[in-house]
């Protein structure tokens, strides 16, 4: 059994189906890890896109990854309240200190009005194509389309701002610890 990886920071990584990079968040918190899933915390991260183009994330950010659910999901703290980016993506693999799964292009977004987006159809039915992927996987995430709707509209885990928040604050307090920590050791 792997070492838990609750309490590092670590590097989380995106590819495409053909094993393409396509993105990486550089530095991340993990706040939780249990045997379903990996709660990380991000804030002021930088990400390194596919073609090497850097941004920080402008906001914090506490994302799920699952060992067994075809999806991860970006809970954004924004001014008008928590949004959910959901990207569907293979449950993801621990190697080392990163977590790595790949991205197949849908995702869904749910606004703090309660509104849900699905996005980047046309993406998904181009690099469908591109990336060869099998009928299998087309299926997988079509029937996940509709079991991930279905948790936004219940606001089950991990959609659920207070859950969220709880994340986020617990992340704050530990910081801080660790913050004064550095200090008196100087």
């Amino acid at each position: 059994m792997e070492a838990s990886l609750k309490g590092k920071w670590i590097e989380v990584q995106g590819y495409k189906h053909d094993g393409s990079l396509h993105r990486i968040w550089d530095k991340v918190y993990v706040i939780e890890e249990t045997k379903d899933y990996i709660v990380v915390v991000s804030k002021k991260t930088k990400v390194i896109e596919h073609d090497f183009r850097m941004r920080t994330t402008k906001e914090p950010a506490v994302m799920v990854f699952f060992k067994d659910k075809w999806m991860n999901v970006i809970s954004m703290f924004k001014k008008s309240g928590i949004t959910y980016y959901v990207n569907l993506a293979s449950p993801y693999i621990k190697d080392n200190n990163r977590l790595k799964y790949i991205d197949y292009d849908l995702d869904y977004k749910l606004y703090p009005t309660n509104d849900i987006r699905l996005i980047d159809v046309k993406e998904y039915g181009y690099h469908r194509k591109k990336y060869q992927y099998s009928d299998e996987i087309d299926q997988i995430l079509k029937y996940n389309i509709k079991k991930i709707r279905k948790l936004m509209e219940n606001h089950e885990f991990p959609f659920i701002d207070e859950k969220i928040k709880e994340y986020y604050e617990e992340f704050l307090k530990e910081e801080e610890i660790s913050n004064k920590n550095k200090s008196i050791n100087r």
